[in-house]
């Protein structure tokens, strides 16, 4: 296991030098001027250079990336323009909000994904088994801009169940989380369906049925166990594209976590701002992978001896 651990750490290290390297390039590409932005279109040329000279935007390019990397190695983001704090101190502030509601949009996947994908699986061609399709196919094909925006207009303006903005109670959860986790649960339940299916047909299935074991035993003993093998790695998947996906849902809900950061520093050009909230997304997608594959090779063994 150690050995194995030793060369997943590894590849991980050519991971983030171009994860990092892409994610400086590209926001140093896009187009725009931050200082004008700071500024005013009417700002004096003397403060406009004043205010590059300050931030370092006068360097070259190459002198501004060994000066990112310098602040990386010391466990410095740098500074928000706009905000005049440090990045990491931001992100901080509001990486647990946008953690939570991953965890919890990925309690309400599985919640929904595992017995509807296990019971279609034991009721093939039957209601059960094309509500699942449907409801698959409808999970997939619904955007969360379109589903957000739904959920707000019955469960908070009409029956005024939930809130809709912030994050004061656990309600502020439900809308966000729900809207989240039932395009995954689509995902994930076609996903146990045909894991299901291909698990209750082999020889081990066949045996234990053969000795007796009531049904309920042989899916959630035996069956169910091998099925978790492929489920792990799409949960992993959908768990790390979480922190990704979060950032219109916080949009929609006004939700203060780190998406809604993200598309703040976007729309003021901030660039330490932006670099440093899409490396925290990328490296926690990274870990979260790692973290699979350790969990992958601990259900089935014969990965660590590959």
């Amino acid at each position: 296991m150690q050995a194995y651990l030793k060369r997943r750490l590894l590849t991980l290290i050519p991971v983030i030098l171009g994860v990092t390297t892409l994610v400086f390039l590209i926001i140093h590409l896009v187009p725009g001027d931050p200082v004008e932005l700071m500024l005013g279109e009417n700002a004096r040329p003397g403060d406009v250079a004043a205010m590059r000279t300050q931030l370092g935007l006068d360097q070259p390019l190459w002198a501004q990336y060994l000066e990112f990397w310098g602040g990386l190695l010391k466990g410095d983001l740098g500074e928000s323009i706009t905000n005049r704090r440090p990045v990491a101190e931001l992100i901080g502030s509001r990486l647990p909000n946008t953690m939570l509601l991953a965890t919890c949009a990925m309690v309400v996947s599985l919640l929904i994904a595992l017995p509807l994908g296990v019971f279609s699986a034991l009721h093939q061609r039957r209601f059960l088994d094309f509500f699942s399709l449907g409801f698959s196919v409808l999970g997939i094909s619904m955007p969360v801009f379109w589903l957000g925006p739904l959920l707000i207009l019955v469960f908070a303006y009409h029956l005024s169940w939930f809130p809709v903005a912030g994050l004061d109670s656990w309600k502020h959860l439900v809308l966000p989380a729900v809207t989240m986790g039932f395009g995954l649960s689509a995902i994930t339940t076609r996903m146990v369906r045909s894991s299901m299916i291909e698990v209750m047909n082999q020889d081990y299935i066949r045996t234990a049925r053969a000795k007796g074991l009531p049904q309920r035993q042989v899916i959630w003993r035996h069956a169910l166990k091998n099925v978790l093998i492929p489920v792990i790695t799409i949960v992993g998947l959908q768990l790390g594209a979480l922190f990704g996906g979060a950032i219109i849902t916080e949009v929609v809900f006004s939700y203060p976590g780190v998406g809604r950061l993200l598309i703040s520093g976007i729309k003021l050009r901030d660039y330490p701002l932006v670099q440093g909230t899409i490396l925290v997304i990328a490296l926690i997608y990274i870990l979260v992978n790692l973290i699979v594959d350790i969990v992958y090779s601990r259900v089935d063994p014969r990965i660590r001896l590959q």
